[in-house]
């Protein structure tokens, strides 16, 4: 039953279910770790991605990718391009489930929020300051940062057989993390396509009490951003022949 497609699909689900639960954990009136602040929706995030991969490998995918970008950038580094298109809508497909399932979970919280901007902040991302270049660099740059450490994580010239088993996911999980506290205050770093696309699309569709806009005129950015990034990446691990 298991296959590489129902992996993406079901580890980008938990990615978000995780990752947009703790946002909303923190930003939703009422909710028990309201105001808990940023170190806790970094931390949550690093878990969620850690979740998401574990769900992946189980679930039949061995790539584990979660991320448009990711996938986009190793076809760059390895010149296959074959999985691009099915994984992104896997994995585009199971970051709208898992927005959904954030807002059944937090069903009565959405009405008790005043603030609109934060009950989208729930579904997607927007920049603190907002500069199309500069939003665009940023996301460039911290998806850049994703997709090279990964590619060093698992490099034989750190291990000759990668990770340990079972190691990989924590420290993906822990690189997402230090991207978030070091590089997401300007973005709030997306870093992923379908982590933020697909959630938007959940946030324009669901019924979610005294929503605003989806705020699409600044859409682009976290999905071309990560997706130059990861690309620039994948040329950069090839160049550099890391392997």
């Amino acid at each position: 039953m298991t296959s590489p497609l129902l992996g993406e699909f079901l580890g980008t689900m938990v990615l978000i279910l995780l990752g947009n639960g703790v946002v909303a954990g923190v930003l939703l009136k009422g909710s028990k770790a309201e105001g808990s602040g940023w170190a806790v929706i970094t931390a949550g995030w690093a878990f969620a991605v850690m979740a998401g991969v574990f769900t992946a490998i189980a679930c039949g995918s061995s790539d584990a990718h979660l991320n448009p970008a990711v996938t986009l950038g190793f076809a760059a580094r390895t010149g296959e391009f074959s999985k691009v298109a099915p994984y992104f809508v896997a994995q585009m497909l199971g970051a709208i489930v898992g927005a959904a399932v954030v807002w059944v979970h937090y069903f009565p919280h959405w009405k008790e929020t005043p603030d609109a901007s934060l009950k989208r902040a729930c579904f997607c991302t927007a920049p603190a300051i907002r500069r199309f270049i500069p939003n665009l660099l940023s996301e460039v740059i911290g998806t850049f940062v994703l997709v090279f450490v990964v590619g060093a994580i698992f490099s034989k010239s750190v291990a000759a057989t990668g990770p340990a088993a079972g190691l990989g996911p924590y420290l993906v999980g822990s690189l997402v993390w230090g991207i978030g506290l070091s590089l997401g205050g300007t973005t709030g770093y997306a870093i992923n396509p379908a982590r933020d696309l697909g959630p938007r699309i959940a946030h324009a569709l669901l019924p979610v009490a005294g929503k605003t806009s989806s705020d699409w005129s600044y859409a682009p950015v976290p999905v071309v951003g990560p997706l130059l990034g990861g690309v620039l990446a994948g040329v950069a691990l090839s160049v550099l022949g890391v392997n």
